[in-house]
């Protein structure tokens, strides 16, 4: 396969080779789709240690076995998933016939059918897991696929362009590099589907350009999530798994815990907590190989904006570990940024790094109607052993998906959907939900010989017989 950039062929053809092979060879048996995923799974496997040196490269720091877990296990639970359910997955769906058809050897039947080809445009915080993770599904449905990686971690991108180019069919799944003009460029054709991990303003530009050839999309977004800590929570074991959560991939992950609210007299307590935690994993910050570093300077100088605005307006600001950032590391401490006033970028933006906003409130009732007013985040976690107050905030809120008792865990679940809503995106991909996002759900009525409308004075000329069992039916 020759790769496509934007110096080489046209960004067209890889779209077009999939559509003819789609028309000419499709649909994919159980046992090809099968093959298909296998043969992404044989990539990764192969080629494991190369592309978590690669991701380290591009970050400038990110532990391999890091790499190894997010992106690399996290694409094959995925991939190993879809491939050993299709089968189950593809299986037509058994529907009644209405009457008086039902009663006449009539049947229906839900297939699902296989859209063609699917754009998939991964992000940069887990530049192989946002590909492939869709990938999954996309295969399991019977599709093929173009995969475009971040520009912004180009090592990860051309690496998988190469090994894809030498271990995968193009007309299955090519990999296309580029930067965002090639992403636009793209996103512009008439594919059968689009799938984006990304910010809100990727993903309206993905919705405006794809409307034009009323393409669907997958949005899977971001947003700010919010923790809330209720008063009957363990304060030292929540503070220690929101640590986790932050020191998780330097805190750039769609669902790390943006906002944490806690009550007001617990606030220096929690505080306190989740400081002392974080110092536990990560006693030093710069130079320390487990501290996953901002992508790249931009990044890493947005959030020290964040954090350097509200401490100017008047924010208490606590550092775990307490020390100053290294010059020329974008690794970076925790930053705790304690009760932000409002109109600071943190309080607005998604922070998407190493800082926290921790928000002291009153009531629950007040958080609750916070969360439900503000834009819809793509996760909501909830602390606590009450059973009311827990049932409550989550029938009053809405989120992309829920941990309890815990953060982050939701989007490992293979065979549950994951995906956004409102602000935080649309569509799901994991599981089930995965093949049906990428599949043409096709009703499909298997007619009896007779067809009694004839004789019972259905068709026309109408008369008052006809008229008169249609009133019969028109009931409450």
């Amino acid at each position: 396969m020759t790769l496509i950039n934007a110096a080489s062929e046209s960004l067209s053809e890889p779209l077009q080779r999939q559509r003819a092979a789609h028309v000419a060879i499709d649909p994919a048996t159980a046992e090809e789709r099968r093959a298909r995923i296998q043969s992404v799974i044989n990539l990764v496997v192969d080629h494991h240690d190369e592309l978590a040196e690669a991701m380290d490269a591009d970050f400038g720091g990110r532990h391999h076995g890091y790499s190894l877990m997010n992106d690399v296990v996290g694409s094959l639970g995925a991939l190993k998933h879809a491939r050993d359910n299709l089968e189950t997955w593809m299986s037509a769906d058994r529907r009644p016939a209405f009457a008086p058809y039902d009663q006449m050897g009539a049947r229906c039947e839900v297939q699902y059918q296989p859209k063609g080809s699917v754009l998939i445009l991964g992000t940069w915080n887990a530049p192989l897991f946002t590909l492939l993770s869709p990938l999954a599904g996309v295969l399991a449905a019977g599709n093929r696929a173009v995969l475009k990686p971040s520009e912004i971690t180009c090592r990860t991108a051309e690496l998988l362009a190469r090994l894809s180019a030498d271990g995968l069919d193009p007309d299955v799944v090519a990999v296309v590099t580029g930067d965002a003009e090639v992403a636009r460029e793209l996103t512009s054709q008439p594919f059968d589907h689009i799938v984006v991990t990304g910010s809100s303003a990727v993903g309206r530009a993905v919705m405006g350009a794809a409307a034009d050839n009323l393409v669907p999309v997958t949005l899977e977004l971001g947003g700010k999530s919010p923790v809330i800590v209720g008063r009957s929570a363990d304060l030292a074991g929540t503070a220690m798994k929101i640590a986790v959560a932050k020191a998780t991939n330097g805190g750039q992950i769609c669902v790390s815990p943006d906002t944490v609210y806690v009550a007001r007299e617990s606030v220096d307590s929690l505080v306190d907590a989740v400081a002392e935690a974080f110092t536990t994993l990560h006693p030093t910050a710069g130079g320390n190989a487990d501290v996953v570093a901002a992508v790249n300077d931009r990044h890493a100088q947005r959030v020290d904006a964040y954090v350097r605005d509200a401490a100017d307006r008047g924010a208490r600001v606590v550092t775990a570990p307490a020390e100053e950032s290294v010059a020329g590391d974008r690794r970076r401490p925790l930053r705790i940024v304690v009760d932000p006033p409002s109109g600071t970028a943190i309080r607005a933006d998604e922070i998407f790094g190493a800082a926290m906003i921790v928000q002291p409130y009153d009531t629950v009732d007040e958080v609750v109607a916070e969360v439900a007013a503000g834009p819809t985040p793509l996760a909501l976690y909830y602390f606590g052993s009450d059973d009311d107050e827990r049932d409550s905030v989550l029938a009053r809120t809405r989120s992309g998906g829920v941990t309890v008792n815990n953060v982050m865990l939701h989007p490992g679940m293979n065979d549950a959907p994951f995906g956004g809503s409102g602000a935080s995106g649309m569509g799901h991909y994991n599981g089930r939900e995965g093949f049906l996002e990428f599949s043409h759900a096709r009703t499909v009525f298997f007619a009896p010989d007779a067809d009694p409308r004839g004789e019972w004075g259905m068709l026309p000329p109408y008369g008052e017989h006809f008229t008169a069992a249609m009133r019969a039916q028109i009931t409450p």
